[in-house]
């Protein structure tokens, strides 16, 4: 029996444009990290996908991610979801979403499809996306606390194979700075 391999994407909507009157005492970062607009559905993001790859790479590239394109996961709380594709196809559609620049709903707002992550396991992409929502919660803290140079936002951009690290650490540093100066540190 053969087994299909498949890579899971996991994609973070950014948007470029900051709507008049919104700036406020909101931070950058998650002006730039906004919910999503509760129009979106699976549907429309497979069917922005699909005209996408069918402009760039015509009807053959169109049918060869048909059928195992999938949208597995959406948030619109943090503008992220996970899409499953098949391993010989996962460079079309990520060419595709790089070249996307609108939601694909009526009126779309501009914005950027960032991939974040590739994995052949939908458990190891769940664990980046929890990953990264910490890190920008943690940013966005540090951003509002007056912080100029922030390690959760360094962390949230480095990503890669020390990502767990990295959390461990900018945990342990955020931990810290809450510290009072009194305190002394067991660990």
């Amino acid at each position: 029996m053969v087994r299909l391999k498949d890579r899971y994407l996991l994609v973070n909507i950014v948007y470029a444009d900051i709507p008049p009157g919104q700036k406020g005492p909101v931070p950058d970062l998650l002006l730039y990290n906004q919910p999503t607009i509760g129009e979106l559905r699976p549907q429309t993001i497979l069917k922005g996908i699909r005209s996408q790859v069918n402009a760039l790479f015509g009807d053959c590239g169109s049918g060869s991610v048909e059928r195992s394109l999938q949208v597995k996961y959406l948030s619109t709380a943090t503008s992220t979801f996970i899409l499953r594709i098949s391993r010989a196809h996962c460079r079309l559609v990520w060419a595709a979403l790089t070249f996307m620049d609108r939601l694909p709903v009526k009126d779309g707002r501009p914005c950027i499809f960032r991939v974040v992550r590739v994995s052949g396991t939908i458990r190891k992409v769940e664990e980046e996306a929890i990953r990264r929502a910490k890190l920008l919660v943690l940013a966005a803290k540090d951003e509002m606390a007056g912080k100029a140079s922030s390690d959760a936002l360094n962390a949230l951009f480095r990503g890669g194979k020390d990502s767990a690290r990295n959390l461990a650490m900018v945990n342990d540093d955020h931990d810290d700075a809450e510290m009072d100066e009194g305190e002394v540190s067991d660990g």
